[in-house]
């Protein structure tokens, strides 16, 4: 039986088409990066955790590792449609079984990233909430507000939502270079010093804490793939939007973290953001810009979190979406709305998870900055970081069974570049992971977190191999997305 005969109705089993262009897609691209996030939570953080001063370097070290990286990605874009990206590309150049492994790593990742975000909304809305009012409601009150408006967006049109983190996006940018146009214009006694561009900036005891810190903020460049079904001509605006995304992110966030040293100079800026944290840049801000563009910028801080969670909920949605339309999940996972053509039950499961993890959080009383939003965040960069390398080397053995026109470059040079980059680049995260989680160095979490990512891998490959031997049918469709649909299984 195929795919169209198990479902009533082609609507229910179909993204729709054409709706999602270059400008869309960077949208969703970059602000499931976060730049307001990244640039006043993340950045500080780099610094005060690792001690690291060449956090700008870091940056640009890593915009050109995933450009290397996009360049097979992408070329993988224009033979393999599906909306389960990692997943699919996975089965087709490594194997059925290795692509089921991947897509229990991919939920994993994008639902501990999408997640870890309810952590943060509660500390970004509270000072607001104190200046305005003089009182704030608990942290999960709060997170409640953000989850219930993710969940409604999510059973919506997707170019719904692309116009509203358009305007969040747009505002979010205007205000960090506003910033940084501030902190240019009052450098330390010292002037200004561009040594956080330099290589030996960075490479120093802590450059691995660095870079798994830094690497978060990229999470979200690959999701332009994952939205080639909905958009318009995706030969052209996949690419496009990928690389956009990749080089606005590794050049705003490269000059926005070197923007914060220059007022406190790179001997000052670690001290600074020790004591200060994540209202580092808007202490900066109220200094020399006043209180009213400090204010807006909190203000943009809040709305930076729910753009970053919209965006990572309908990518987590879509993957869903992929593994139930194979029906490596329930098929009812696999149907999208007949009004909007939303993935409406993977929005759903996603919304559900979400509630459950705010509610767990607020019973037990943990952190929700320390334990939930930076402890899934770590979490769910790993698992990105080992996503990206298996992409990589599944694109070399695709275009290695046939290159279809395509050139060495594409096909096994540059994956085989990005593989090795982001294979280093993991071992680095791993010797410092106990810094990154902010745990003792003997802690078992640090081999915990990544343990389950190996747990996933192998029940991956178990399910993957029950499926073979029990649903020879659904076995034989893992990866093929549309081509499914349409009872293509070549």
């Amino acid at each position: 039986m195929s795919l169209t005969e198990q479902r009533p109705g082609a609507v229910t089993a179909a993204l729709a088409k054409d709706r999602l262009g270059i400008p869309s897609i960077v949208f969703f691209v970059v602000s499931a990066a976060a730049p307001l996030m990244v640039v006043a939570g993340s950045v500080p953080t780099a610094y005060a955790v690792t001690g690291v001063i060449g956090v700008p370097f870091a940056f640009l070290m890593l915009g050109a590792v995933f450009a290397l990286f996009a360049v097979g990605y992408v070329t993988m874009a224009r033979h393999v449609v599906n909306a389960g990206a990692f997943y699919a590309y996975a089965a087709q150049g490594l194997g059925r079984t290795m692509g089921a492994a991947a897509a229990w790593v991919a939920l994993l990742t994008y639902n501990a990233l999408q997640l870890g975000l309810y952590g943060i909304i509660g500390s970004a809305t509270e000072p607001l909430l104190l200046d305005w009012f003089g009182a704030s409601p608990p942290w999960w009150i709060i997170a409640l507000a953000a989850w219930a408006l993710t969940g409604v967006l999510g059973l919506l049109r997707v170019d719904l939502n692309g116009r509203i983190l358009a305007i969040l996006l747009v505002s979010e940018i205007a205000i960090v270079l506003l910033f940084d146009i501030g902190d240019l214009a009052h450098a330390a006694p010292g002037g200004i010093d561009v040594t956080g561009f330099t290589p030996g900036s960075l490479f120093v005891p802590g450059v691995g804490a660095a870079l798994a810190t830094v690497v978060a903020g990229f999470a979200g460049v690959e999701s332009s793939v994952v939205f080639a079904e909905e958009s318009k001509d995706r030969h052209r605006t996949v690419p496009i939007a990928t690389y956009a995304g990749i080089a606005i992110i590794a050049l705003l966030y490269s000059f926005s973290a070197w923007a914060q040293t220059v007022p406190t100079g790179p001997d000052g800026i670690v001290k600074a953001a020790t004591e200060q944290g994540p209202v580092l840049i808007f202490n900066q801000a109220g200094a020399h810009l006043g209180s009213a563009v400090a204010t807006i910028g909190s203000v943009l801080f809040v709305t930076s979190s729910i753009a970053c969670m919209i965006a990572f909920h309908n990518t987590t949605a879509r993957y869903i979406f992929a593994l139930g339309r194979e029906n490596v999940l329930p098929a009812v996972f696999g149907r999208t709305s007949a009004r909007t053509a939303a993935p409406i039950a993977g929005s759903v499961l996603q919304t559900a998870l979400g509630l459950i993890v705010i509610t767990v959080y607020a019973i037990s009383g943990l952190d929700p900055v320390t334990k939930l939003f930076f402890t899934f965040g770590a979490f769910g960069g790993l698992g990105l970081l080992t996503l990206l390398t298996l992409t990589s080397i599944a694109v070399i053995a695709f275009f290695a069974r046939a290159p279809r026109g395509e050139t060495a470059w594409r096909t096994r040079f540059a994956p085989a570049l990005s593989a090795l980059a982001l294979g280093v680049i993991i071992g680095l995260m791993l010797i410092n992971f106990d810094t990154v989680l902010g745990v003792a160095p003997d802690s078992v979490i640090r081999w915990v977190l990544p343990g389950i990512f190996v747990l996933a891998i192998v029940l991956g490959v178990a399910w993957a191999r029950v499926l073979k031997a029990t649903r020879p049918e659904v076995y034989a469709n893992i990866g093929l997305g549309p081509q499914a649909l349409d009872g293509d299984t070549r």
